[in-house]
């Protein structure tokens, strides 16, 4: 099976997770005047992609889909619990577990595979998304280093449309924003393949502090 098929199917925006629903505390950064531009949206999502939740959801995938690959129902369960706790509001919580159950009883339904049963065998509790992406993608024996590029231009590309709907971009801008930031997807992709769960961690506090405030936003358009 071609790489960039299922990827492409399950990272769309037609693919039943509700993914546009979010807007991993970008909303209130708007609001509180952190994003106004392009040049502040790049600087936003480079430091989540380099030093922040995507960072960190790049090697849960990464370990996630080791552990699915060679069958460690341990490791496994390590990663699942682990990326859950890693959730640091009660919104990224949602966000992350919310898609990532949807994106489980939907590869379960549309695109089964041995290792999404395993994930449900061995893990009751929600699954966070970059855990449920992984193991499918190791159960249809997807390449990794694809999977985590694609993850991580399906998590830019989110946000970005969630920008432009805020008016913090128009849609040119956008997509200049999306690809200026394609040499840093490589590279977290890169790091991430090599990383183990000792390199978990971040240091993009204000983006932190954005998930929290959105939790009491009075007026939101998105759920995160």
């Amino acid at each position: 099976m071609s790489a960039h098929l299922p990827l492409m199917v399950w990272l769309s925006p037609s693919f039943p997770v509700g993914a546009f629903a979010y807007s991993h505390g970008l909303e209130w950064a708007f609001e509180a005047g952190d994003l106004h531009d392009a040049e502040t949206l790049r600087d936003w999502l480079d430091a989540l992609v380099r030093h922040g939740s995507l960072h960190n959801d790049l090697i849960l995938f990464a370990a996630a889909f080791h552990a699915a690959q060679e069958k460690d129902t341990g490791a496994l369960r390590e990663v699942a619990e682990l990326a859950l706790a890693l959730a640091n509001s009660a919104e990224r919580r949602l966000e992350t577990v919310t898609q990532g159950n949807a994106f489980a009883a939907a590869v379960k339904a549309s695109w089964p595979c041995e290792a999404i049963d395993r994930l449900g065998e061995t893990w009751d509790g929600d699954v966070a998304y970059p855990v449920a992406v992984a193991v499918a993608s190791a159960g249809h024996a997807l390449p990794l280093p694809a999977c985590l590029e694609a993850y991580g231009l399906a998590f830019v590309a989110n946000l970005v449309s969630a920008s432009v709907r805020l008016g913090i971009v128009g849609q040119t801008d956008g997509q200049r924003v999306t690809a200026g930031l394609v040499p840093a997807l490589h590279e977290a992709a890169a790091g991430a393949e090599r990383a183990t769960l000792d390199d978990l961690g971040g240091c993009v506090l204000r983006s932190d502090i954005a998930s929290l405030r959105h939790e009491t936003q009075y007026s939101r358009l998105f759920r995160s």
